[in-house]
């Protein structure tokens, strides 16, 4: 239960913002303070609102105890639906007052790859990264391919691609894992189902404040980047391979022609895969770390199933069946699926902190 202590307190924090704002000076400050002011007035309005909803409730449970008997009769009917409102409201403040995840707001580095399954794993593989792309764009960001090697039948033996906008990794962050596939290849000609797969990993991009990165860890390698076969695409060193010292991350970047554009793409990679690292050493940190959580980021568990014959998707691990494969995979009903991992992730944590509140 929120505590009408806790409420004061928010209600003070909040008050005391505004009061911050009011007499900010600097526009590195104003800018700090107006996105806390953001951030805070959603939990302000609803701890005000529960705090009035209980005062009236207090008042009316006078007036129903009281001697005038009409007047007791129309408290009571009020009353009852006042509680009937409280408790809503107090577990919507409690979801606004989960911790957040700092990276939530960040773009992100989407890296899809072909799994098991030879030729039909790259189709899949190519299937869900223009099922992403096609989510993006419907979300109003932008998708800026990295680095992309495609495979001789079709789709990717592995793409990288960079989603920019407002809370991408929000709303991404779940997708990370082993993605399977059951269909009919193209090629099979006795018409059996095959069962292949494909990994998605979501980094969160992070900004160059986030993770410093020493020139001197650095290993800068170019040489001349190659197509299909391995014939030369160009006649000039421009691909540019970048290693990690102290980690021993190795990244590899050639879609470009120009060397200086292969390093800062390299390089934004790079920052996302550090960052990533260090996130998940701290979470290794966290005592009563919880495996089985939705989006646990563990990229060799098998998260989702797509069965082409039953047009049916399945999220193994809240157990969501849709069967509006076509949907889905099309980009349009991906939101259906995120939300509910959501809306999962939400309920787990505060059940966490409930218990640990007990």
């Amino acid at each position: 239960m929120i505590t009408e202590e806790k409420i004061t307190a928010l209600l003070s924090k909040f008050d005391a913002l505004e009061q911050d704002m009011s007499t900010a000076s600097g526009s590195e400050e104003i800018i700090r303070l107006s996105k806390e002011h953001g951030e805070l007035k959603p939990i302000a309005d609803h701890a005000r609102e529960l705090a009035e909803v209980r005062r009236q409730i207090g008042d009316l449970k006078e007036l129903a105890a009281g001697d005038d008997p009409e007047m007791a009769e129309m408290a009571a009917m009020e009353l009852e639906e006042l509680e009937a409102r409280a408790p809503g409201l107090e577990h919507e403040l409690q979801l606004l007052l989960l911790p957040k995840d700092k990276a939530d707001d960040s773009s992100v580095i989407l890296e899809v790859r072909a799994g098991t399954g030879g030729d039909e794993a790259a189709l899949f593989a190519g299937d869900l990264f223009r099922m992403y792309q096609r989510y993006a764009l419907l979300q109003g960001w932008r998708v800026e391919i990295l680095s992309q090697s495609e495979a001789d039948v079709g789709g990717y033996k592995e793409i990288q691609a960079n989603i920019a906008g407002d809370g991408v990794f929000a709303r991404m962050k779940f997708e990370s894992g082993v993605h399977r596939v059951q269909r009919v290849p193209s090629t099979e000609t006795q018409g059996r189902i095959h069962t292949s797969a494909a990994t998605v990993a979501v980094l969160p991009e992070p900004e160059e404040v986030d993770i410093e990165v020493n020139e001197a860890d650095l290993r800068v390698d170019v040489f001349r980047a190659s197509g299909p076969g391995g014939q030369s695409v160009n006649t000039t060193d421009s691909a540019v391979r970048i290693t990690h010292l102290p980690t021993g991350i190795v990244v590899s970047q050639q879609d470009e022609k120009s060397q200086h554009k292969n390093r800062a793409k390299a390089m934004k990679v790079l920052r996302a895969r550090l960052y990533e690292a260090e996130r998940a050493r701290a979470d290794a940190e966290r005592a009563e770390a919880r495996r089985g959580m939705v989006g646990s980021g563990d990229r060799s568990e098998r998260i989702r199933t797509y069965n082409y014959p039953q047009s049916r998707v399945t999220d193994h691990r809240i157990n969501l069946t849709l069967y509006k494969l076509d949907e889905i995979v099309a980009g349009d009903g991906v939101d259906e699926v995120v939300d509910a991992l959501i809306t999962q992730d939400r309920a787990d944590r505060l059940l966490d902190m409930q218990n640990n509140d007990a």
